[in-house]
């Protein structure tokens, strides 16, 4: 569990940020394995998905405990998790990297959204994929997976630390999502992130701009000689940014 709570400013960075870049910035603090493996999103979206972590956790399915009539207990982990799930965050769970059942389906993933959680994250299967595709909440699964969750999946408990697709994930942790994938990051880095990778962003796009004007890579990036940070400097005031 964490205290942090993600303000709207840093929010707002996270929003204008690709995972790649964020990926250099966690890797200068030596966080090598933030980005989950084997998560895809279910269709592109215009903007980044940002939210604070809330977690649900699978364990392997037992037949005599997770029968069609756990659904009746208003407590079931997962329909707990759906109806718990604070506005804002991320829904994200631990189906131990397996498809072969569904984490969830179109009508708690709607629930989620009408709701008005950020996004979901599974590192196994949605069934209802294609609806779930078009709706307008960000969500990442490794495969469209028919099979009810109960055939494999036992929902156990909801915010407490997970591991999804070779990531650990605290609750309360910064999840940013783009049409690439998802980053995890430690909630008490998120602010110094959002701010470093801002000013990465920036000057990313300068380079891009001066290599499709014909520019070389050395020394403009990375940066390695005092030229391209006065030309760089010169661009921001040009370009307010």
């Amino acid at each position: 569990m964490t205290n942090y709570d993600l303000g709207d400013a840093t929010r707002k960075k996270l929003m204008g940020v690709a995972t790649p870049t964020i990926a250099t910035a966690l890797f200068k603090r030596g966080l090598r394995n933030q980005f989950i493996q084997d998560v895809r999103p279910l269709s592109a979206k215009k903007t980044n998905m940002v939210g604070q972590a809330f977690t649900l956790r699978y364990i392997p399915a037992r037949e005599d405990l997770n029968t069609i009539e756990v659904f009746r207990d208003p407590n079931h982990p997962q329909r707990a998790a759906v109806e718990q799930c604070p506005q804002g965050s991320v829904l994200v769970m631990d189906s131990r990297k397996d498809a072969r059942a569904a984490s969830a389906g179109s009508i708690l993933i709607s629930r989620l959204q009408v709701r008005g959680v950020a996004g979901v994250v599974t590192d196994g299967g949605f069934r209802d994929s294609p609806e779930i595709a078009n709706l307008t909440i960000h969500a990442y699964h490794n495969r469209p997976s028919a099979p009810t969750n109960l055939t494999h999946h036992q929902a156990y408990d909801i915010n407490v630390p997970i591991g999804c697709g070779d990531v650990a994930v605290f609750p309360g942790d910064v999840l940013v999502g783009d049409n690439e994938g998802v980053m995890v990051i430690p909630a008490h880095l998120a602010d110094e992130i959002a701010d470093e990778t801002v000013e990465m962003t920036a000057y990313e796009d300068f380079v891009t701009e001066q290599v499709m004007n014909g520019a070389t890579i050395i020394g403009l990036y990375p940066a390695t000689s005092e030229k391209p940070k006065i030309d760089f400097a010169a661009w921001r005031q040009k370009n307010g940014r």
